[in-house]
């Protein structure tokens, strides 16, 4: 483990602190039919009446935390081959790491009043997480949708950059290869 990983994962480990300590809160009020709505990140330890936190947010956010801890770490990693450190792989890694952070960013909304009446989650768009979001109610289903299919599709697109490793020789070809050789030094005699 080298002194970036090391960084990494206090880095991480501050980020699940600072988590922890300011919950996402949904807002219970009678006004909206008891519907939660996203409240805001308060202090864990305050007090909050008609509030409770929102454990599903809270978990999606715990999981992207760990995620690009994870890919700082694969990409911090001390490399034993002679590679660039921006290669197709490790563009993929940023790039995953960038879309989670941003679907974090906008989480998908819809409005209290079709959430209260409506029997499935209806989406009425992305918002930014700090705006005033006090009528709407963040559709965690859709969040965690969104958050599996970017780490399918990353994961999709990182195997196919991977390079191909050696492959086994047939013994045709191993036979042929002090023949190309001594053909080659021959030549370069002449």
């Amino acid at each position: 483990m080298n002194k970036y990983q090391i960084a990494t994962l206090f880095a991480a480990a501050g980020n699940l602190l600072l988590l922890l300590l300011l919950p996402p809160y949904d807002y219970i009020g009678q006004a909206h039919n008891f519907v939660p709505n996203f409240d805001g990140f308060l202090f864990v330890f305050g007090e909050h009446a008609n509030r409770r936190i929102d454990g599903n947010f809270l978990a999606i956010e715990i999981v992207i935390v760990l995620i690009n801890a994870a890919i700082a770490w694969l990409l911090l990693q001390d490399r034993v081959r002679l590679r660039r450190r921006l290669d197709r792989q490790n563009l993929v890694l940023l790039g995953v790491a960038l879309n989670l952070l941003l679907a974090l960013l906008f989480p998908p909304f819809q409005d209290y009043y079709t959430g209260s009446q409506a029997l499935l989650p209806s989406f009425d768009g992305f918002y930014f997480l700090f705006a005033d979001n006090s009528s709407r109610v963040l559709i965690t289903a859709v969040l965690w949708l969104e958050i599996c299919f970017i780490l399918v599709n990353g994961a999709m697109f990182w195997l196919l950059f991977c390079r191909p490793g050696p492959r086994e020789l047939s013994a045709a070809e191993r036979y042929a290869q002090p023949l190309e050789a001594r053909d080659a030094g021959a030549r370069s005699k002449t």
